[in-house]
């Protein structure tokens, strides 16, 4: 499972196609996703974000799109890009992102399970 944040008013937009995430790849030539594990690392990333947004959970043995690992920035974690669209029916789940009073990420309570690493 893998998980890619976007704003939930695109959600809303994406929800009900059969494919999606063609301006990601148009500006980014691939869809950015984390691990739930890693995902605390990214989170702060969206924390200035003023609207709400969501996270949208993937299973990568559903998606007909091609999952490269990849340690972009060399951080010495790789990081799945999605390369092409992701199909309605790899989408497992979706979940609000949370925050606390000061807007920093809190772990949805779904994922509580989950090892940060």
């Amino acid at each position: 499972m893998i998980v890619h944040c976007m704003l939930a008013a695109i959600w809303e937009e994406r929800r009900n196609k059969p494919l999606w995430g063609q301006r990601n790849l148009n500006r980014d030539g691939f869809i950015h996703c984390s691990s739930l594990e890693y995902f605390w690392r990214v989170a702060p990333g969206f924390e200035k974000v003023a609207e709400p947004m969501v996270l949208v959970l993937i299973d990568e043995s559903r998606l007909t799109a091609r999952v490269l690992y990849e340690d972009g920035d060399g951080c010495g974690r790789a990081y799945p890009h999605i390369y092409g669209l992701v199909n309605r029916e790899a989408v497992a789940g979706v979940l609000p992102f949370l925050r606390d009073a000061d807007g920093r990420y809190v772990k949805n309570p779904e994922l509580a399970g989950i090892e940060d690493k």
